[in-house]
């Protein structure tokens, strides 16, 4: 299917204004290319006030457009680029999601009307996130011509495209201090991890338990890491434990420690992760695994900052700032049964949620980019390993990839793929076969609705994920308009669509 994705530019409705008998007579670039090149689907993109554009729209409709589709957009300024970028992919995606067939999409981006910054994401999107045909046409050529416009030139418009709304979410950020070494390590340029890290440096100087939500590979550890590194505890201990490794019968001895014979196997005395963390942070990895009874001494080591080893009476005064991490909504947890309420509430005093990569407008370039640089240097001094660099077919197989294991499942497939390339250069070949199989979405209906129900399944989580990713979608798609999104859901009122979020610590 051919579709045509276009902005309405003023030299459309220019040459539509010098004879509205006879407009045809003067064709602006929209109409010209109409004329010259049939599509099976239109889709006009338009910032301009309704009734300056509308007996345009019309017009166009009539006479080339029987499958035109109007999209209205509200741009505060046509040269703001991350707008501009978020609006129209947001509408290419949605041309996606509606086909029937998306293996016969052929897309072509009209690139002459519309601002510079209109422009200039339409070479972007063409040459980094989507297969598409650019075309361009102007009144001295008289026709349609296909530019040629390299991917290198057009790689390198990335950051400054995306510089000024990045200056703009670090200027609100005036009380926040200067990023550390560690807060360094975190590679982002979307405005969702920069709330992100703003929510990390804020809650870093002050002595609060953090819990940090988010999908496996998301960078949790990474995240309380740069925390503790900006905190006033930085020159004490940094303790990581990972909750869900440890064997059930093992949890109170790991956390709080134990005294010589106390039970078989305790052949000489050990202090628990807490006693080690002393005057620095503990780090609670995969915090939803504890085991309800482990949950009940967590609490009380909260409440009264004092730990008691296996096999002893003595209690041991400990000064430790806690910091949990999870791949569960715990609110969820909570709701369910499977976590304690009153240690959810003692914890989640600084609640901060890492969103997945796929919901990371404008990172999986920059992170390509950095992590196949630092795979390269790790390999620099295996001798049956050479530095690669990725083709422009490859890198639209990754911009396509939902990355469902996120940074990490990005990081390892890069690793697979510089291994396993026979030429300095990546294939697409050589990198679809290093990503992995996306299970979750070979067929997503199978997975919801068709689940074996020889076992127990459970319910509430499967309804919960799917409220979690049509909230956070809608909430991406509308800019976090509230009652935009409220209405895409079907919801009765903005305050519906706030109680849902905060059920589910979605930030607003």
């Amino acid at each position: 299917m051919k579709i045509l994705i276009t902005w309405l530019g003023d030299a459309d409705i220019a040459n539509f204004n010098k004879s509205n008998t006879e407009p045809q007579l003067h064709l602006g670039p929209v109409a010209q290319a109409l004329k010259e090149l049939s599509f099976e689907q239109i889709h006009l993109l338009t910032s301009r006030p309704h009734h300056v554009v509308n007996g345009y729209v019309s017009w166009l409709k009539k006479s080339y457009g029987k499958s035109l589709v109007h999209h209205p957009i509200e741009l505060s300024d046509p040269t703001e680029y991350r707008r501009i970028y978020l609006s129209v992919t947001a509408i290419i995606d949605k041309v996606f999601e509606t086909s029937k067939d998306q293996e016969e999409i052929n897309l072509t981006f009209h690139i002459s009307p519309g601002t510079p910054a209109m422009q200039t994401i339409w070479v972007l999107l063409a040459n980094t996130r989507y297969e598409a045909t650019l075309i361009q046409t102007a009144r001295e050529q008289k026709g349609v011509k296909i530019p040629d416009i390299p991917f290198e030139i057009a790689a390198q418009f990335i950051p400054k495209v995306l510089e000024p709304a990045d200056k703009k979410l670090n200027l609100t950020a005036g009380e926040i201090p200067r990023e550390g070494a560690h807060f360094g390590d975190i590679l982002y340029r979307s405005k969702e991890m920069a709330r992100v890290i703003n929510y990390a440096k804020k809650a870093a100087l002050r002595n609060v338990p953090v819990l940090i939500q988010g999908d496996s590979g998301t960078g949790k550890e990474l995240l309380a890491r740069a925390i503790h590194s900006k905190s006033p505890r930085s020159e004490r201990p940094f303790i990581p434990i990972n909750c869900g490794a440890i064997p059930r019968e093992l949890v109170e001895s790991e956390l709080f420690g134990h005294k010589q014979g106390s039970y078989t196997g305790a052949h000489k005395d050990r202090k628990g992760v807490f006693e080690e963390a002393d005057g620095g942070t503990l780090f609670l990895d995969e915090l939803g695994e504890l085991p309800l009874d482990a949950q009940v001494k967590l609490l009380r080591v909260t409440q009264e900052g004092t730990v008691k080893r296996i096999g002893t009476s003595n209690e041991i005064k400990v000064d430790v700032r806690l910091i949990a991490a999870t791949n569960r909504n715990l609110s969820t947890e909570v709701l369910e049964g499977r976590f304690r309420e009153d240690l959810f509430y003692r914890l989640a005093i600084a609640i901060i949620n890492i969103p997945a990569l796929k919901d990371r407008e404008g990172d999986l370039d920059l992170l390509l980019d950095q992590l196949l640089e630092r795979v390269n240097n790790e390999l620099s001094n295996d001798p049956n390993a050479s530095r690669k660099i990725i083709s422009v077919s490859a890198k639209k197989i990754v911009m396509k990839h939902d990355w469902p294991g996120n940074v990490r499942e990005l990081e390892n497939t890069l690793k697979r793929v510089v291994l396993w390339a026979e030429e300095e250069t990546i294939s697409s070949e050589e990198m679809q076969r290093a990503i992995l199989p996306n299970h979750q979405n070979q067929n997503s209906d199978d997975v919801i609705l068709n689940k074996d129900l020889s076992q127990p399944i459970d319910l509430d989580r499967i309804i919960a994920s799917v409220d979690q990713h049509y909230l956070n979608r809608a909430m991406k798609e509308t800019g976090r308009v509230k009652a935009k999104a409220a209405r895409i859901l079907g919801l009765n009122s903005a305050t519906t669509l706030n109680n849902r979020l905060k059920k589910y610590n979605i930030l607003d």
